[in-house]
């Protein structure tokens, strides 16, 4: 009888921490999967950051914050493949750096970084394609007629929908290609012109 009674009590001690392990692995397995799941949804790709706008400077470049591990750093942002006209260059650019303001909806307000091969230019800007509410503000600004298309080596992941673009704004008479009130100058000749 007493050999009955122990081997109930090590049963009924056994029992316990049996399930104990059971219910641990199971909590744990629980974390991970919750962990997984979370991880994929609010992470962007290794050539995207997502950044607020300090401020539009022209219809080509912005300063923005959230770049690297210093959220706080004002970081300027040239857009890839396009060429603004200069604000002097009037009314052009002028139109250039409003259509960009409006795109983005003013100061504060959060944009998507798209990065291509080179991710700096000469200057230290960083080179990016702009994106907000899933529209490419790039090829916004170019099919409006307030930039134009011009492809940089080695970056030219979106020099199609660019040209496009550029086509568009011209058959329609956009902007910079208006008929009345077209712009004689590129960007770059107005800059070289007027150093």
């Amino acid at each position: 009888m007493r050999n009955k009674h122990k081997q109930f009590k090590i049963t009924e001690f056994l029992i316990p921490v049996h399930l104990g392990d059971w219910v641990r692995k199971i909590a744990i397995l629980g974390c991970l999967l919750l962990l997984v799941s979370c991880q994929g949804k609010n992470q962007l790709p290794k050539n995207e950051a997502q950044v607020k706008v300090a401020r539009v400077v022209s219809g080509q470049s912005l300063e923005v914050l959230g770049m690297a591990e210093q959220p706080n750093l004002i970081s300027q942002v040239r857009l890839v493949g396009i060429d603004a006209p200069d604000l002097r260059q009037r009314p052009w650019g002028e139109a250039a750096k409003e259509q960009l303001e409006n795109l983005i909806g003013g100061a504060e307000q959060s944009v998507t970084l798209e990065f291509d091969l080179e991710t700096k230019d000469k200057i230290g800007r960083t080179l990016a394609y702009v994106w907000k509410n899933k529209v490419l503000l790039n090829e916004e600004l170019v099919k409006q007629g307030n930039a134009m298309f011009v492809g940089r080596s080695p970056n030219h992941k979106y020099d199609q929908r660019l040209e496009r673009a550029q086509q568009w704004a011209r058959l329609m008479g956009q902007g910079i290609w208006n008929p009345e009130k077209p712009m004689h100058l590129t960007p770059a000749e107005f800059r070289r012109q007027n150093l």
